[in-house]
């Protein structure tokens, strides 16, 4: 019986984890596959060991495992397959298939947009766009990052779009956000490429909240989270890990 393991990143802030969670079951019951278990890297239960022991127990004999992330970094590359290894010796008789990351779509830059439309605050000529990703040490998160931000200028009709990282990459967040308001820039939209809450969003709004007394404008967005376009690609990298 074919089964199906999300694995999400995991935080240690609960309202990262249920928004998660809540993305994830909107696609689970899209998916038209009996056996379905979420887990968590790290900082949330249940783990990745205890997420196929489930599957298992209930049946399952083949697994398709399917990372919840944005990008191909270390989680997906290192971390998750090392975790796997692990458990499938415990579990010989069990296929495993391992699916991909969302990787860079264009539908995303819709989503992007519509965050920055949400706002209700209009990009204009003199208005600056930081594009701010998770960062990672695999040069390949820099890469899809800048075609991202390549994107999302084409895009729009103003303003100048640059990208920066919350950790592992340069250029960093912090140093991004004081070399933007030294331009003097009218406006300044924060645009997190995260799919969820938590630590990272956390961080982004505590740097732009000290920068209160600066005389600009700046407007953080929201993150990507359970809309419906990145629901429904998930709904689709998990029909390809089944294939």
């Amino acid at each position: 019986m074919q089964g199906i393991l999300y694995i999400s990143h995991g935080s240690r802030m609960a309202e990262a984890t249920a928004e998660a969670v809540t993305c994830i079951t909107g696609v689970k019951e899209q998916v038209d596959v009996p056996l379905q278990e979420i887990c968590f890297l790290e900082l949330a239960e249940p783990d990745v060991e205890q997420g196929i022991e489930k599957l298992v127990n209930q049946g399952a004999s083949k697994i398709a495992v399917v990372p919840v992330l944005l990008l191909s970094a270390g989680h997906y590359y290192k971390d998750i397959p090392e975790q796997l290894t692990q458990t499938r010796k415990k579990y010989p008789s069990i296929t495993f298939t391992y699916g991909q990351p969302l990787g860079v779509q264009d539908r995303f830059i819709h989503v992007l947009l519509e965050r920055i439309a949400e706002t209700n605050t209009s990009v204009d000529q003199g208005s600056k766009i930081l594009l701010v990703g998770r960062g990672s040490r695999n040069p390949q998160t820099k890469t899809d990052m800048e075609t991202v931000r390549t994107k999302l200028q084409k895009n729009l009709s103003g303003g100048r779009v640059d990208c920066c990282f919350l950790a592992a990459c340069d250029p960093s967040f912090e140093h991004q956000l004081d070399a933007s308001l030294k331009e003097g820039c009218s406006k300044l939209f924060i645009v997190p490429y995260l799919w969820f809450t938590g630590v990272l969003m956390h961080s982004i709004q505590q740097k732009v909240q000290e920068q209160a007394k600066i005389d600009t404008n700046i407007i953080v967005c929201r993150q990507l989270g359970d809309h419906p376009i990145m629901k429904r690609a998930l709904e689709q990298r998990v029909y390809e890990a089944v294939r």
